[in-house]
């Protein structure tokens, strides 16, 4: 498993390319815009989306889709979630039988709800689907800095695969068998970051953040939990590992968007001046959407859909949250406890 190549050159794609590039001989890299393609190859930086870290020697910079997906047996697709679909019937006349498949993309389709392994199962058959997911920022990747990340598949065997693919001494990769569980934790931790995000836009102070970010793992949970993920997935890394970078790090564009929603800003605005793709807002459809599927009650992902697309103002979406009526904790994960207190 040695021909790899990454599909997307935003910020994640680009620094995807360094621990691969210490386990392949090779690694293509192929980027959308020519004019981007040809600056990158000109000074060996993607001075767009990751300013700062030069590309390893051994990555080779394309915008030929077809070159670049040629006889390789691994393909990392870095797209935003939302043209996932798409990119796949782009890449299916090039791809050979059994490539594997490592989507890093963290969403859901909005008008399917389908998970991105969905997708991928349907427009690709012949080829075999993996996820990256965890509490992983590009910036901090780029720049060799100790992280951790998570890899499923349906497969113990492809996904052992592809942790040899990214393992290296400052990227540290672990396998997970729930597939669904990590698509889902990467998906709507997004949601609760833009509510994080609210929350620090409105002045509010840790105690908010830390509420919201442990209630929101909760409905993470009680989601995936009724969609038959395992609980242990949403304690792990691709679960509040993530949830927690995502609603408390400066590099998290969620919450820079939900930082610009609590200051009173319109999502339009927010989103017309925003060079890279914040995925928490589709999320939050498809998520809300989800809910009202498989009866699951949560709260800060309708508040923060009411937000969104509804117009409702940040500061009454806290106070309706903070006016719900009393609850036992533990009621959703040991009801008989509660039952018999």
């Amino acid at each position: 498993m040695r021909k790899v190549a990454v599909i997307g050159a935003g910020s994640w794609g680009t620094a995807l390319t360094l621990p691969l590039a210490e386990n392949c001989p090779q690694v293509d890299l192929w980027v959308r815009r020519l004019e981007l393609c040809r600056l990158i190859q000109d000074v060996g930086i993607n001075q767009d989306y990751l300013p700062g870290v030069k590309l390893p020697a051994n990555v080779t910079v394309t915008s030929d889709l077809e070159a670049a997906i040629n006889g390789k047996d691994a393909l990392v697709l870095v797209a935003p979630s939302h043209t996932v679909r798409t990119m796949a019937r782009q890449i299916a006349p090039f791809l050979k039988k059994d490539t594997i498949i490592i989507n890093c993309a963290k969403g859901l389709e909005e008008d399917t709800l389908q998970r991105i392994s969905e997708i991928l199962q349907e427009e690709l058959p012949h080829c075999r689907p993996a996820v990256l997911s965890g509490p992983n920022h590009a910036e901090e990747v780029g720049r060799l800095i100790p992280s951790a990340t998570v890899v499923s598949a349906h497969t113990r065997k492809v996904a052992e695969i592809v942790q040899d693919l990214f393992m290296t001494s400052f990227f540290r990769v672990y396998t997970n068998p729930d597939f669904l569980g990590v698509e889902i934790s990467g998906a709507l931790k997004n949601v609760i970051a833009l509510g994080a995000g609210i929350s620090d836009g409105l002045g509010f102070g840790d105690n908010t953040k830390a509420a919201l970010m442990t209630r929101g793992l909760t409905e993470i949970a009680r989601l995936g939990l009724k969609m038959g993920a395992n609980p242990l997935t949403f304690a792990g890394l691709a679960g509040i590992g993530d949830l927690v970078v995502t609603c408390t790090s400066k590099h998290s564009r969620n919450r820079k968007l939900g930082i610009e929603l609590g200051m009173g800003h319109k999502l339009q605005e927010i989103l017309a001046e925003m060079h890279m793709v914040a995925e928490g807002v589709r999320t939050t459809r498809a998520a809300w959407q989800l809910a009202e599927l498989h009866g699951v009650e949560m709260p800060i992902t309708q508040q923060v859909y009411e937000v969104l697309f509804k117009l409702k103002n940040p500061r009454q979406a806290v106070e309706d949250l903070m006016k719900r009526g009393r609850r036992h904790e533990m009621e959703e994960i040991v009801p008989e406890k509660c039952q018999e207190w």
